[in-house]
């Protein structure tokens, strides 16, 4: 499609976390993936105390990396739909 000079050019910006340095680490999927090995490891068993544990704040880490980036979606697509009275059932979160 050719070039509009009337319309600023639409790019896509990259998805940016909710502010926190913990989602800065890495990407969601990198993030989503590893906690759910994490889980499929604690849920396996066979594993030492100190083994689950180590593994168990690992999770929490990367849960709240997780956490910050849908925080930081759901504030850009707010930014993005049109101004909902609160309490209006048609308001998608």
């Amino acid at each position: 499609m050719p070039d509009q000079p009337d319309q600023p050019e639409r790019h896509s910006a990259p998805p940016q976390p909710a502010s926190g340095e913990a989602a800065a680490e890495m990407p969601y999927e990198q993030a989503r993936d590893e906690l759910i090995e994490v889980v499929r490891r604690l849920e396996d068993g066979g594993l030492t105390l100190e083994e689950s544990l180590r593994l168990w704040e690992r999770g929490e880490h990367l849960a709240a990396i997780c956490l910050q980036w849908l925080e930081g979606a759901r504030a850009r697509l707010a930014a993005a739909l049109p101004a909902q009275e609160p309490g209006d059932p048609a308001a998608p979160f």
